[in-house]
């Protein structure tokens, strides 16, 4: 009997629709060569929610998540929303998205590809054999942590508050995502905080330590961010898994992406405790480039593969995917971010008919 996936579809903003159209002819071939079925529904989220209803995440949006077997988000954002009151900007909407599915672990592999070492910036020596994933945490820290806002001071001046916070209980969680992920790579976790000025940051490095005693196979090792952050463009190859905060993640997960040369090339997965997930590229919505056909679609691709593995545990389906898309960098084929010379360059929407090829012959 074939098995049937709900899969809901959050095009976005910019270059969102574009991408996902991709990622969803890359889907219907795999289903049929693997014996899966999808159905899809599409919903609004960003500033194509703002745009149709007046609010970035609509309640309709986060029902029919909550009913999905799967969510796949491609980009959100855009610069006609910037002034917007903070409530009402499309990252609102995703940070709603996240909490209103438990979503607490963010997982953002950067992996040198063989075939695109030349695109990063750094020399080949250094990055050469790269493979990291950054666990990130979610929903809490200083993105969701009370009190926030922009209050009068007494003088009349204003000031603005976030404020950093965690529990036990979110760390724990998260730091068993770390351990739990490392001991299916290298079993080589590197906790990065910021204990030495933070106590938020050294309840973390206490929580953090105290469950190491329960992964015995896994050397732990804890780095503050600051030194992390160089030691991520100075040598990256010390590093396998790493899990840290809100905040932290969010910058280290882009600086170790630009390790591989594109921000395009890379997927991501945040999960929660119900097993229902959002995968979504790291970048962002390149409203620069919507609609001129220019897209990278490899990010949004490698991310429907990482819904298959992690979301709907398909790993033959995900190997078919991952494995299609390095057929056609070996066959060199290249968008516009990841060009080098003696390629072959090519638009979004052919770039995914060469990834239907190289499927349809796997």
């Amino acid at each position: 009997m074939t098995q049937t996936y709900l899969i809901t579809l959050l095009p976005g903003d910019g270059i969102g629709p574009e991408i996902m159209a991709v990622a969803v002819e890359v889907l219907e071939v795999v289903a049929k060569q693997e014996g899966l079925s999808f159905e899809f529904t599409t919903a609004l989220i960003g500033g194509a929610a703002i745009e149709a209803t007046g609010e970035p995440l609509p309640a309709a949006t986060l029902d029919a998540c909550k009913q999905s077997d799967g969510v796949l988000l491609a980009a959100i954002g855009g610069y006609q929303w910037d002034n917007l009151p903070r409530h009402l900007r499309p990252e609102t909407g995703l940070l709603g998205l996240r909490a209103g599915l438990g979503l607490f672990a963010n997982l953002r592999p950067a992996a040198i590809l063989p075939q695109l070492i030349d695109a990063s910036t750094l020399k080949r020596e250094v990055v050469e054999g790269v493979d990291i994933m950054v666990v990130r945490e979610l929903t809490g820290g200083v993105y969701f942590g009370e009190p926030k806002g922009i209050f009068t001071t007494e003088t009349g001046e204003k000031r603005g508050v976030n404020t950093m916070a965690y529990t036990e209980s979110e760390i724990d969680r998260i730091a068993k995502v770390g351990f739990e992920t490392a001991q299916k790579r290298t079993k080589k976790l590197c906790s990065v905080d910021k204990a030495n000025v933070l106590e938020v940051s050294q309840l973390w490095r206490d929580r953090v330590t105290a469950m190491a005693k329960d992964y015995p196979d896994v050397e732990l090792t804890h780095m503050y961010v600051d030194n992390a952050a160089m030691q991520l463009v100075r040598a990256p190859k010390q590093f396998d898994t790493i899990v840290t905060s809100n905040l932290f993640g969010d910058i280290l997960s882009d600086a170790a992406a630009m390790l591989t040369g594109s921000i395009g090339m890379l997927p991501s997965a945040s999960l929660g405790a119900t097993g229902l997930g959002v995968f979504e590229p790291v970048h962002g919505s390149a409203p620069d480039i919507a609609g001129q056909d220019k897209a990278n679609p490899l990010a949004q691709v490698l991310s429907t593969a990482m819904l298959l593995r992690y979301g709907l545990h398909q790993p033959k389906a995900a190997d078919r995917i991952e494995s299609a898309v390095l057929k056609v960098l070996d066959l060199g084929y290249r968008t516009g971010d990841i060009m080098s010379a003696g390629m072959t360059a090519v638009g979004c929407r052919e770039m995914g008919r060469v990834l239907i090829e190289a499927l349809a012959r796997s």
